[in-house]
């Protein structure tokens, strides 16, 4: 056989398995400095070694569940049909709250029943189906009370990407808990909105998208955006439309407005934070 012709049907192969690979990701409050993200990953692997796990993050603010709602709602819908996502923000642990296997539109979401999943349940209403998760023999035993990404989540993710079985996990439940996140509030030409989190860089992502508000994505609309003791007149197109640590305005990638100073950090510098008011004023 030819030895060119050999290596290439080996690489073609290794690449369709590549491709066909199950993917699980994870979203924690854990941070990396423990070993709690590596023995998530250690069960998942020691169950179904086939797949490939993925890390959204693991930098989620403590305790934090409209944080990893809203990194979920954002990460997750870049992935291929049938990843499966593991969210483990869970301040309850231990308690009565419930383990959810939910389906929604062409993914699949495994969570604490405390709200993590709020904007999923919005974003896929027509597609959506959750269980209460029940069949214990799926957990690591014996189970701990206090690290059920370990225990409970991690198992029943690599479980489930083996059989595709979500009824055998549990029953449907219709009760499961949903946040109030803010919604924008208009009064004749003016909008009111909230910051709804803090970046890294201390970008201020809010909620008003120009959904509420189509000025924001209109030329040479005039706007002017109030946040802490701030004006700014103008949207800006990108990052570095900012000088020196003046802020500004912007359409971030998610759709929703923001405010940023250029290499510098907004939140900081406004003296805001998350749940400070943002105020859209249009004409």
């Amino acid at each position: 056989m030819n030895s060119g012709f050999f290596a290439s049907a080996v690489c073609a192969d290794a690449w369709e398995t590549h491709l066909s690979r199950q993917i699980i990701t994870l979203t924690t409050d854990y941070g990396t400095n423990d070993h709690l993200v590596g023995s998530m990953k250690g069960v998942i692997l020691g169950i179904n070694s086939d797949v490939q796990v993925v890390d959204i993050t693991h930098a989620v603010a403590p305790h934090d569940i409209l944080d990893a709602a809203l990194i979920v709602n954002d990460a997750s819908r870049y992935f291929p049909s049938r990843t499966i996502h593991v969210v483990v923000v869970d301040p309850g642990v231990g308690t009565e709250r419930r383990p959810l296997l939910v389906t929604a539109g062409s993914q699949y979401y495994i969570a604490p029943d405390n709200g993590v999943l709020s904007l999923i349940y919005e974003r896929e209403k027509d597609a959506l189906t959750v269980r209460h998760i029940t069949a214990e023999h799926y957990f690591l035993q014996p189970l701990s009370r206090t690290f059920h990404g370990r225990d409970v989540f991690a198992p029943v993710a690599a479980w489930f990407c083996k059989a595709w079985q979500s009824a055998s996990f549990g029953e449907e439940v219709e009760d499961y808990v949903r946040l109030s996140v803010p919604k924008p509030k208009a009064d004749g030409n003016v909008t009111k909105g909230v910051v709804l989190r803090v970046d890294s860089f201390g970008n201020l992502l809010t909620n008003l998208t120009p959904d509420e508000i189509p000025a924001l994505i209109t030329n040479d609309a005039k706007v002017r955006i109030r946040v802490g003791n701030k004006e700014i007149n103008h949207l800006s197109q990108t990052f570095a439309d900012g000088a020196g640590a003046e802020p500004i305005a912007l359409i971030g990638s998610n759709g929703a407005l923001e405010i940023s100073v250029n290499k510098g950090h907004a939140a900081k510098a406004l003296g805001v934070n998350r749940g400070s008011e943002v105020t859209v004023e249009v004409g």
